[in-house]
């Protein structure tokens, strides 16, 4: 990632107003003027500035913008770029030819008086980087930490500002992204969806953009669906009725989709699971794309690729504790039922009690949030090392230290835990380590490991060296 000064807000706003090729609109809704007043303090606003709205009236913003359900949405910051980006070349055709037209935009709630709702935010530009060029755009959501609304309204304004001149005057993507937060912090600002695309964009891949808000820390968890656009896991996931696996996934083999499979046949009986509304997703922590502290972009991209074939949703995130990861799940999802797979060892993990030494109140502080009333585990069965038996929740009892027995037996039940039944346990040999050494030294065979869907894209696409280890071979 390219180094730079960081200029102040009020650098980077003048810097923009005395470049006269850049001439745009700012529609704001939901918090004030900020992003256009940085620009108006700055000094020289005329050479920037063409028009600034706020239509705040319902009314008023469905008769510029068209009816919308949400206010506070991705569509309705959509319309609002469509309109007020039509209008520059149209009202502005003399100016055509030597300008760089664009069009910001936001659609922000802000903290109520109660303080009662999460204040949060679409931000959009599209935007041009030469005159009679290609239209790009640029979108975020933001969610916003600070305990005064007057302070969210100031932090907006920032961020506004940063992301015009990323746009304008950065060219290293990740920089154009850590940038949006220069002169914030992320105790005040959260940035958890990113999307830059277009004509002069074409290079960047927005999965990767994900994982980079999560790795930058940004944010501590990034989505993006089967086609590989990114998504913004709040509203994916609002109030939906989730069933996670989280994996390394390298690659994907006949395991990890039975591990899927079994559990949803589980989880579409739950009494209290709507089938119409259940999403599976597939997860990637941090810890697992990065065990010796370097991520591999190309890796990572291997296995979004795979993932994406299988019509996977993928969530990339920093919460290492499969407990930390339910309480996230637990906050945007608004109480839906939730289910989470784990094989057996990994449930042994989770028994560990010196995996919470740290934490105050211990195991059963995080088992609260764990085993959370929404929330129940489908444990995955696995075979024991040099013994012909399954390993299952129906001798795991046996495993745990007295002190915990009673724990677990209580988990039990209350219906939290669950074996996957009907699992496939002739495939419980099949390790993705071994299959993925298989694929890198082009030895034959490791085909039958993994889905179809699978092999067809890691021979299609090269994925893990596949392509040069296939021509060593020959």
């Amino acid at each position: 990632m390219e180094e730079y000064r960081k200029l102040t807000t009020q650098e980077k706003a003048l810097q923009i107003n005395l470049d006269r090729s850049i001439y745009g609109s700012f529609a704001e809704i939901g918090a004030g003027q900020e992003v256009a007043a940085n620009f108006f303090k700055a000094g020289g606003a005329s050479g920037t500035i063409a028009k600034t709205i706020s239509a705040y009236d319902m009314k008023f913003s469905d008769a510029i913008y068209g009816q919308c359900e949400r206010y506070v949405c991705e569509d309705r910051l959509s319309k609002m770029l469509d309109h007020e980006y039509e209008l520059l070349p149209e009202r502005l055709a003399h100016r055509v030819e030597n300008t760089r037209f664009f069009a910001f935009a936001d659609t922000v709630e802000t903290l109520n008086y109660e303080r009662t709702n999460q204040a949060h935010g679409w931000i959009g530009l599209r935007f041009q980087t030469k005159p009679n060029g290609g239209t790009n755009e640029y979108v975020i959501h933001v969610k916003m930490h600070d305990n005064d609304p007057l302070q969210q309204q100031y932090a907006l304004g920032i961020i506004g500002v940063n992301m015009i001149f990323g746009c304008y005057k950065l060219t290293d993507p990740e920089q154009i992204m850590v940038s949006l937060l220069d002169g914030l912090s992320t105790r005040r600002i959260e940035i958890d969806m990113f999307r830059l695309e277009g004509p002069d964009f074409k290079h960047i891949d927005n999965r990767l953009m994900a994982l980079k808000l999560v790795k930058n820390g940004l944010t501590k968890a990034a989505m993006f669906g089967p086609d590989g656009d990114v998504m913004q896991p709040s509203e994916a996931l609002y109030k939906k009725n989730v069933l996670v696996l989280r994996g390394r996934f390298r690659p994907p083999t006949h395991v990890n989709v039975d591990m899927l499979l079994a559990s949803r046949r589980h989880f579409k009986h739950e009494l209290d699971v709507d089938r119409a509304k259940i999403m599976l997703v597939s997860e990637l922590t941090l810890n697992d794309l990065s065990p010796d502290g370097n991520i591999d972009e190309n890796d990572f991209l291997h296995r979004a690729e795979i993932l994406c074939s299988l019509g996977q949703n993928v969530l990339v995130s920093n919460y290492f504790e499969y407990y930390r990861l339910a309480e996230y799940l637990s906050k945007i999802t608004k109480g839906k039922k939730i289910g989470m797979i784990m094989g057996i060892y990994a449930l042994q993990k989770v028994f560990e009690e010196k995996t919470y030494e740290n934490i105050r109140g211990g195991i059963l502080e995080c088992f609260a949030s764990l085993f959370g009333s929404n929330i129940k585990l489908y444990i995955y069965p696995a075979v024991r090392a040099n013994a012909n038996e399954l390993f299952t929740l129906n001798n795991f009892e046996k495993e745990l230290p007295a002190n915990l027995k009673s724990l677990f037996r209580y988990l039990m039940d209350n219906n939290k835990l669950q074996d996957v039944e009907g699992a496939n346990i002739n495939n419980l040999h099949i390790i993705s380590d071994n299959v993925l050494a298989m694929i890198k030294k082009g030895e034959e065979g490791w085909e039958k490991f993994v889905p179809h869907k699978v092999e067809e894209a890691i021979k299609e696409q090269g994925l893990f060296d596949y392509q040069i280890t296939k021509q060593l071979a020959n």
